[in-house]
């Protein structure tokens, strides 16, 4: 019997940096378990939602209480980025499914990633999508061309709608391990204890023995 890859779906904002934190443990989960793992688009501030600003309290005392710390735990360097107000990320979605179409998700989504944390780029800018999305391989002229496509703008509303409505998810980030949720930002050793819980429970027969 073919063994099958563990479905990972992790459900993210590009403007969320814990989102960004959780990367290395799924980098991880790759590296030694047989996975799938599905980049999935979850904008927590759609447009009319008003975005966050910098110069606010809320993201500096965020930053400093829970994004730094943990940053360093996992040895990703980030800075809070001055873009202000924070983009919007249904733009850069949009050419996401370009991207998975390519194979290059994950490369893309780590891309966009180091832009905004790490060089401080807005996100939400044609250009910059463009900029980073030619960065890992994709073709300049389909970019583009996702980026005024009604249909894959109608696409991310759909993807937006089964994150909210179907999975429930109302907080980023979330990965969920064949059905099961784990919200915030799990290890990479509690990601492989799922994942291997999972395929013990299914090696199992119904009458208890080992296969």
């Amino acid at each position: 019997m073919i063994p099958v890859p563990t479905k990972i779906d992790v459900f993210v904002d590009y403007v969320c940096p814990f989102c960004f934190l959780v990367e290395p443990a799924i980098q991880e989960l790759r590296r030694e378990r047989d996975v799938e793992v599905t980049i999935r688009p979850f904008e927590l501030r759609p447009d009319p939602v008003p975005t966050l600003r910098p110069e606010d309290d809320y993201l500096p005392r965020v930053w400093r209480e829970s994004v730094y710390p943990m940053a360093e735990r996992v040895g990703v360097p980030v800075q809070l980025p001055s873009v202000s107000p924070q983009p919007r990320t249904e733009k850069a979605f949009m050419v996401l499914q370009l991207a998975q179409e390519r194979g290059l998700g994950a490369a893309y989504t780590e891309a966009m990633f180091s832009a905004f944390f790490q060089d401080d780029r807005d996100i939400g800018l044609d250009e910059v999508i463009v900029d980073v999305a030619t960065s890992v391989g994709l073709d300049r002229a389909e970019v583009e061309d996702a980026l005024r496509s009604d249909e894959r703008r109608q696409q991310q509303r759909a993807d937006q709608d089964y994150a909210v409505r179907t999975v429930g998810i109302d907080a980023v980030p979330t990965v969920v391990v064949e059905g099961q949720v784990l919200r915030g930002v799990p290890s990479a050793t509690r990601l492989k204890k799922v994942v291997d819980d999972l395929a013990s429970r299914d090696s199992t027969p119904p009458d208890g023995t080992q296969s």
